[in-house]
């Protein structure tokens, strides 16, 4: 017999599935009045030696600083804060942490957050809740220690707070774009009829650096925020892994950063850098480790910088809007988390990196809080950041949906759900399949929420989850709930 629901919400997800909660998702639009204004913040997130860079190799060397980097838009009464982290990712716990602290320090809700990690793998990785349970699992494992992180989100409220009392009007909004040259590759190949994997240093590899670059986003898009003339700000938006080395105690903010600084050093003006949808992009084809490869890299990106800044033209804006959805995930089956549970277990041989990697599975596989989605408006421009991991296609149908805008997509905020797959993806394998925590059926779920944000109707074809729902079995459902209406109050209650 089938158990009562205990409360309005498990009934309302029993009855519509882990997809519903898209169509009661949160979804705010502020239109406030009053000038918009804005401010620059930046904050050192540099961890100590000896803390944990990605997994759990402790830091044993700073080549350069981590940064938190971000801005704060006002209009009226309303605060809306943009933050990317020099790390290589946040999720659970921790980036509810991080958010909640950036809001008390902008005076604003956690929802008018977006913080998104810029993803280089010689920096910390910190799933909160994968981590409670690899402590759990291995209470003599390294993990991030609880006086370096209060310290941190505190020196980073503390800077928000700060760029306050610098606010400055906003009567002007620049967009460039740029192609960026031999830097972006597929990861995912197919190559005589066989799926390959190219990963971030494939390149000594002479079939992976012959093979074409694949389907990439070759162009790198630039924001600017400016009062009258004076340049506030630049935000720029590039879909690659921005990773040339990884896990050997060396703390880095890798090319991406250091071509970022450059741009900010010569220009005097802040500069901020989004990694756009890469779950499946790298940097593979031209990377093969060494130094001269890294100087190369980094010198490209810049210059796609510097030729999107070139580009750049400007027109008066008005105000600002935002938007958040919610989204649930489906998890993975039971087989696919049966290894993850053998390796928590007390008499696991695993290493310590792969015990972390598989708790941060059976944490998300547990979790119940929605991922969210968000977009700032700011005229013809639109600013999208997503959760996980996001394949490229998720940056291509978030700008097919306004073709005449200016869209710019950010991945990486909540990393929990790990890579956000194409449905075809599950089906051919690869990489990306098999470190993914967010099970098939992820693409449609994801592109409903990105058409719910951006105010665009996705096809049925291209949608399926609760639309395919509604559609087949709309009248049926529908008359299922008013049969229960005089017992239940409506789900939104």
């Amino acid at each position: 017999m089938l158990a009562m629901p205990k409360t309005r919400r498990h009934f309302c997800r029993r009855l519509l599935g882990p997809a519903a909660v898209l169509a009661a998702a949160h979804s705010a639009a502020a239109s406030a009045g009053g000038k918009l204004r804005a401010a620059f913040f930046q904050s050192d997130a540099t961890p100590p030696m000896g803390e944990p860079l990605i997994w759990v190799t402790p830091a044993r060397e700073r080549l350069d600083p981590l940064l938190a980097k971000g801005v704060i838009l006002e209009q009226g009464t309303n605060r809306w804060v943009l933050c990317t982290l020099d790390w290589c990712g946040l999720g659970g716990s921790a980036y509810d942490l991080f958010r909640t602290k950036i809001a008390a320090g902008a005076s604003t809700e956690a929802r008018n957050v977006a913080l998104q990690s810029v993803h280089q793998h010689t920096a910390p990785y910190l799933e909160g809740d994968g981590c409670a349970l690899l402590t759990a699992a291995r209470p003599q494992v390294l993990t991030v220690s609880p006086r370096f992180l209060e310290q941190l989100t505190d020196r980073l409220r503390d800077a928000v707070k700060d760029a306050l009392s610098r606010l400055e009007p906003v009567d002007r909004i620049g967009t460039g774009m740029a192609k960026v040259e031999q830097v972006a590759s597929a990861r995912r190949i197919f190559h005589e009829g066989q799926l390959l994997t190219r990963y971030s240093t494939s390149g000594k590899d002479p079939l992976m650096a012959r093979l074409p670059e694949g389907a990439i986003d070759p162009f790198l898009r630039t924001v600017s925020l400016a009062k009258g003339s004076r340049v506030l700000v630049r935000l720029h938006y590039y879909a690659t892994h921005p990773q040339t080395f990884c896990c050997d105690g060396r703390l880095s903010a890798d090319f991406v950063g250091a071509a970022r600084e450059e741009v900010q050093s010569r220009e005097r003006i802040p500069q901020i850098y989004f990694t756009g949808c890469s779950g499946d992009i790298t940097v593979g084809k031209y990377n093969d480790s060494s130094d001269a490869a890294r100087a190369r890299l980094k010198e490209n990106l810049a210059e796609g910088m510097r030729q999107s800044i070139r580009s750049t033209r400007y027109e008066k804006i008005a105000g600002a809007d935002w938007k958040t959805v919610g989204i649930r995930l489906p998890g993975r089956d039971a087989d696919f988390l049966a290894r993850p549970r053998q390796m928590l277990a007390p008499a696991s041989s695993a290493a310590d990196s792969d015990v972390y990697r598989a708790a941060i599975a059976l944490a998300f596989a547990r979790r119940e809080s929605p991922l969210e989605l968000s977009a700032l408006f700011l005229g013809k421009v639109c600013l999208v950041h997503l959760p996980g991991e996001p394949m490229l296609l998720f940056q291509k149908f978030a700008q097919s949906l306004r073709p005449s805008g200016f869209v710019a997509v950010a991945g990486y905020g909540d990393i929990s759900p790990g890579y956000l797959c194409a449905e075809e993806a599950f089906g051919q394998g690869g990489y990306e399949p098999s470190a993914a925590n967010a099970g098939p059926g992820t693409e449609k779920i994801v592109k409903e929420g990105i058409g719910n944000l951006l105010g665009a109707e996705v096809r049925p074809r291209d949608q399926g989850g609760i639309y395919d729902a509604y559609h087949r079995y709309g009248k049926e459902i529908a008359g299922w709930v008013s049969s229960f209406a005089q017992v239940w109050r409506p789900c939104a209650a």
